[in-house]
């Protein structure tokens, strides 16, 4: 199982501790740094700021967000770090959900998230391999631009610039077993939000049946400390923010998931306090076992138990976000 750091969003504003925790995690054997985005802070800039501070570590996107960028223009992105990092890229992508979506982008939810998905991916791949023009008469992407509001002087194009690896590893971030089972399908990898090693059926069924050399790549929370309960807090802070705050009461995925995992009275008490405004209470009411089972939290021994199921299931790739140097250390020492 290889070790991933993963650093998210910016909060306020940059962490100036990033880029000294992404050379740590390189000196130290990490395989790969990522970095997110919500609706503050890009993913491809931090990761190219990083990709010129340090060597060797891959480089990864968990995740840009789908709405953000046309398909092409991801495939830009991606390409071009993926030359100046000198082969580093790998390109996690996710829809995100409708509040996001339309709030933050302006743009609406695809009314069939599994047709947007699969299209964008294709235009992604298209791009990276340059055989051809790219070209899709799709429901969501039309390359060319065929609407009736087009100028029809549209044609199909090709990268200008030769990509430096037409396979560039390409992960999605999915929760429903439906999207699970696609990601699977047209996918190099996958990025669980959540994952809980005694709960894969969580998923859905086709995490039982992996293609080899697929990629499980969840993010997990790690905090090496003497106090289990006080190092959970962030823990439960995070969840009671996606599952109360991401999203709509009628329609939140990660809720959704969480009640999938055997909390779905937990999950429903969290929206509807963090959406009354009682946000406090809301993290509170995230149990413990909850943000326990999905996280390494506690002292060396007891985190040195826990990796144990980690290392059982499909999970190739642990993708630590870690708030110390510490933490990072004892993983690694750990996971060695």
């Amino acid at each position: 199982m290889r070790l991933g750091l993963a650093l998210g969003y910016w909060g306020r504003g940059p962490d100036p501790g990033h880029v000294e925790l992404a050379r740590e995690a390189e000196r130290l054997g990490y395989d790969s740094v990522w970095t997110a985005e919500s609706w503050g802070s890009d993913a491809f800039t931090p990761l190219t700021w990083i990709a010129a501070r340090t060597s060797t570590i891959a480089l990864g996107t968990a995740v840009a967000q789908m709405a953000a960028r046309s398909p092409t223009t991801t495939a830009m992105h991606a390409l071009t770090l993926d030359h100046l990092s000198g082969g580093r890229m790998m390109l996690g992508l996710g829809l995100s959900g409708p509040q996001v979506v339309e709030g933050w982008y302006g743009r609406p939810f695809p009314k069939s998230p599994l047709t947007a998905t699969r299209e964008y991916v294709d235009v992604v791949r298209q791009v990276l391999r340059r055989e051809a023009p790219v070209e899709l008469d799709g429901r969501f992407h039309s390359h060319p631009y065929r609407a009736p509001d087009a100028t029809g002087l549209g044609k199909p194009l090709k990268s200008i610039t030769h990509p430096l690896r037409p396979d560039l590893p390409l992960l999605l971030g999915a929760e429903g077993p439906r999207n699970v089972a696609q990601t699977i399908r047209i996918a190099d990898g996958w990025l669980p939000l959540y994952w809980s090693p005694s709960r894969p059926d969580a998923y859905g069924p086709a995490v039982a049946e992996l293609p080899e050399g697929f990629r499980v790549a969840p993010l997990v929370r790690a905090l090496v400390c003497d106090d289990v309960a006080g190092g959970l807090l962030p823990v439960k802070a995070m969840l009671g923010f996606y599952i109360g705050g991401m999203g709509h009461a009628t329609r939140n995925f990660h809720a959704d998931l969480m009640a999938r995992m055997g909390y779905e009275g937990e999950a429903r008490r969290i929206q509807e306090l963090f959406l009354a405004g009682r946000r406090e209470e809301a993290v509170l009411a995230v149990p413990d076992a909850f943000a326990d089972e999905i996280s390494l939290v506690g002292p060396r021994e007891r985190i040195a138990e826990r990796l144990q199921a980690w290392h059982k299931g499909p999970v190739t790739d642990l993708l630590v976000v870690a708030p110390d140097l510490h933490t990072l250390r004892v993983l690694a020492e750990l996971n060695a």
